[in-house]
């Protein structure tokens, strides 16, 4: 008798890790099985938004499924973020942010969740190269004789943003730090109106996004200096890297997609497969090259990877700047 319950037992813990594996089979057969709620946490017709209608458009057609975007903007991105930290981990939120989930940390100390701890990164969507651009009148076209200018200059120089804490400020910081000039700051209240005010020449320099200022370069409206991502620009081959002059001088807009934390890994598996083949496909290359966007397939242990180092990267330029927001 003794023995025969000793086999009942074995046979059940056997079954544990057997019965784990059904659930994850279960899962990435039947998920998605209904419409899944894609949470943006900032305003429509942004970067993000773009490229978020873009790709679940296409991965809807994959799937089968709806994917409803959901634009809940406001705090920095942090109110749709918590909406997906504390949604139920099964697949069917899911969070498409931007760069500002690797900057938050930072500046918001008191947040109801944690970026490490409440998410599991799946995919890296795309990296758009900003671009420092000037007003037209500024004598500059190089990064060399912007920082010449800016030395040169008793007040220094005045560089726009797009608000206290955005990826355009911590660009100036970082700018301001490595070429060792003087920038007043002008955050506006998005890019938009920092752009109206460059071509006018009520602000001097700016990095805009790269997706957004490439037709007023092309039409003479700005002056294109550097970007600064690697290599070459499709859009404008010409425009040299910001790292030619001032080498490891990286920043980018990028989009990625997030989970809660605890979804079966099955499910996120499924979602990494399924979204790096969107990304390839013609539907979502030829419009991600209208917009400078570029993009490469990643596993989520290699999404988790990058957003670390952009993590340590700005958390380090907002305690060196003594960037607070909340």
């Amino acid at each position: 008798m003794l023995e025969l319950t000793r086999r009942k037992l074995l046979a059940a813990m056997a079954a544990v890790p057997a019965a784990g594996r059904v659930t994850q089979a279960l899962a990435q057969t039947n998920w998605p099985d209904r419409p899944v709620r894609v949470i943006v946490p900032y305003p429509p017709a942004g970067g993000a938004d773009t490229t978020a209608r873009i790709l679940y458009a296409r991965l809807g057609e994959d799937l089968g499924r709806a994917f409803a975007i959901e634009n809940r903007g406001g705090a920095g991105g942090t109110i749709g973020e918590e909406i997906v930290a504390k949604a139920a981990p099964d697949g069917n939120t899911i969070l498409h942010d931007a760069t500002a989930f690797s900057v938050n940390g930072a500046l918001y100390p008191s947040l109801p969740f944690d970026y490490r701890k409440d998410f599991e990164p799946v995919v890296l969507v795309g990296e758009v190269a900003n671009i420092l651009v000037a007003a037209p009148s500024l004598p500059v076209t190089t990064v060399a004789s912007v920082i010449a200018f800016a030395k040169a200059a008793p007040d220094g120089v005045t560089m726009a943003s797009s608000g206290n804490g955005t990826l355009q400020h911590l660009l100036l910081e970082l700018f301001r730090e490595r070429a060792g000039i003087k920038v007043n700051h002008v955050p506006y209240r998005g890019g938009g109106l920092a752009l109206t005010d460059i071509m006018a020449g009520q602000v001097q320099l700016y990095f805009a996004n790269g997706s957004a200022a490439v037709g007023l370069i092309k039409g003479g409206k700005v002056k294109a200096i550097a970007h600064t991502g690697k290599g070459k620009l499709a859009s404008l081959p010409d425009l040299p890297a910001m790292s030619d002059t001032l080498p490891g001088f990286e920043g980018y807009d990028w989009n990625g997609v997030f989970v809660p934390q605890g979804t079966p890994s099955a499910i996120v598996q499924k979602l990494n497969a399924a979204a790096n083949k969107a990304l390839v496909s013609p539907q979502v290359t030829s419009r991600f090259a209208e917009l400078n966007v570029e993009t490469r397939p990643t596993t989520p242990t290699e999404f988790g990877a990058y957003i670390e180092s952009q993590m340590q990267l700005w958390s380090r330029v907002v305690k060196d700047a003594n960037i607070k927001l909340g």
